[in-house]
């Protein structure tokens, strides 16, 4: 591990345009449980992934309450950055990161003082709600507020419709304008850092492939393996909170 923490940054310091991808692991320090790790919410209870399907929610009621639920409690509605959103801030107080990318629904790293001009919300944002009637959109800490009162399927205030997160669910498109952006972001980097991310949802996952096609350096610093290991510059493996500090020392 020292020897390959010492490449990773040797691989940094000779990086001019870096693009970084985060996924859940970044976040479990910080309380947030992530969704297919070995202890992760769907991998514990499969049945809990059903929530996040747009037809399910869109069709049953009973689904939508159990997601209000979900939200009311959620712990990534109380947590705070941890170290490695911090190391990512000093990342980009060097000058050298063109994008911070991210499958993270949480907003920590904009907590955590990065630009949100640079960040890149590939999933959308579970901090706030949109009407699938009439589009409106609104605080989520308005909606949790009203579940809270008592309502256990609140509705949209202008029109009636059903509310959900500003987050992508599985059966909606990713927001193309994002989706094009991370994509141009990856094509002008020489070097790609994805953290905490299992890289097996796509098309975020493909990110790699393209940095790859183009001569960019891959690190990849995640807890378990992913698909994409064998064309990574460096691996490495442990904390994210512990080890990502290490590498971006500047």
């Amino acid at each position: 591990m020292p020897d390959d923490i010492e490449r990773a940054r040797e691989l940094i310091a000779r990086a001019q345009r870096i693009t970084v991808l985060t996924g859940a692991g970044i976040s479990t320090d910080s309380g947030i449980p992530d969704f297919r790790g070995p202890e992760g919410v769907w991998t514990k209870n499969p049945k809990a992934e059903l929530i996040w399907n747009i037809d399910n929610y869109r069709d049953d009621p009973e689904v939508r309450r159990e997601a209000w639920r979900e939200r009311l409690d959620h712990p990534m509605f109380a947590a705070v950055p941890g170290r490695a959103h911090e190391a990512l801030v000093e990342l980009e107080r060097s000058g050298k990161l063109l994008a911070l990318l991210t499958q993270n629904i949480d907003e920590l790293h904009q907590k955590a003082g990065s630009s949100p001009d640079l960040v890149a919300e590939l999933h959308g944002s579970n901090h706030g709600t949109v009407c699938l009637g009439c589009g409106a959109v609104a605080p989520m800490a308005e909606a949790r507020d009203r579940v809270r009162a008592g309502e256990d399927d609140p509705r949209c205030v202008h029109c009636g419709g059903i509310l959900k997160a500003t987050t992508i669910m599985f059966g909606e498109m990713l927001d193309v304008d994002v989706l094009t952006r991370a994509r141009d972001a990856t094509l002008a980097c020489d070097l790609f850092l994805a953290i905490g991310t299992s890289l097996g949802v796509h098309p975020a996952a493909g990110l790699v492939d393209v940095a790859s096609a183009v001569g960019a350096e891959v690190i990849i610093v995640n807890a378990e393996p992913t698909p994409y290991d064998p064309i990574a510059s460096v691996v490495l493996r442990g904390g994210i909170s512990e080890v990502l500090p290490q590498v971006l020392r500047m």
